[in-house]
């Protein structure tokens, strides 16, 4: 039989699809706001947040723990491969905690090619929830759109072990031991 006509399967996937309604709905409520026009450093000088929008009604930014997080530099991995195809319907943008310097170097290491904003020195990453208490940034995103003049945050959502924006976690579900005690690494072998 095949797994997309099994009734129980398809029962399940149709109830994770409103149970993940549900929790897009509820991250949206809770994150919904009015956002300043942040300034950000970059190799090539400040760029605001509305800049960052690049003439498109919606922004991503990836809020990265910077070039020690090895959960992080996965995450990034991944984007890198998504980044042509979410930009082509929305801006995307990976922000760090690293100086500009920092995050050029470690992105050319990588090969990412997306862009990227330094949060150094701004209250970007604490004020949009993606700071923890001892001052240290956080794993996540936040889903932007420009409303006439104004930048609003319309969703965001924080990264873990496990989230569904890394697909290493979906294909490890598929083993019965499931990640088995694995964490990502900056480079393996």
């Amino acid at each position: 039989m095949m797994i997309r006509e099994n009734a129980r399967i398809v029962t399940l996937q149709t109830k994770l699809s409103q149970v993940r309604a549900e929790l897009q709905q509820a991250m949206a409520e809770e994150a919904q706001g009015e956002a300043k026009d942040y300034a950000f450093a970059t190799l090539k000088g400040p760029v605001s947040l509305s800049a960052l929008f690049g003439g498109k009604r919606d922004l991503l930014m990836i809020h990265n723990m910077g070039t020690h997080c090895s959960s992080c530099t996965m995450w990034a991995d991944g984007f890198n491969g998504l980044y042509p195809h979410v930009s082509d319907r929305a801006s995307f943008v990976v922000s760090s905690p690293n100086t500009p310097a920092e995050q050029a170097e470690f992105a050319a290491a990588r090969g990412w090619v997306f862009p990227m904003v330094s949060t150094q020195g701004t209250r970007f990453a604490a004020d949009m929830g993606f700071e923890n208490a001892k001052g240290q940034a956080m794993p996540g995103v936040s889903a932007f759109q420009k409303q006439g003049d104004r930048i609003m945050r319309v969703s965001a959502a924080g990264f873990d072990m496990g989230d569904e924006y890394c697909s290493v976690w979906r294909l490890f579900d598929l083993f019965p031991e499931g990640v088995d005690g694995w964490r990502p690494k900056k480079s393996y072998g």
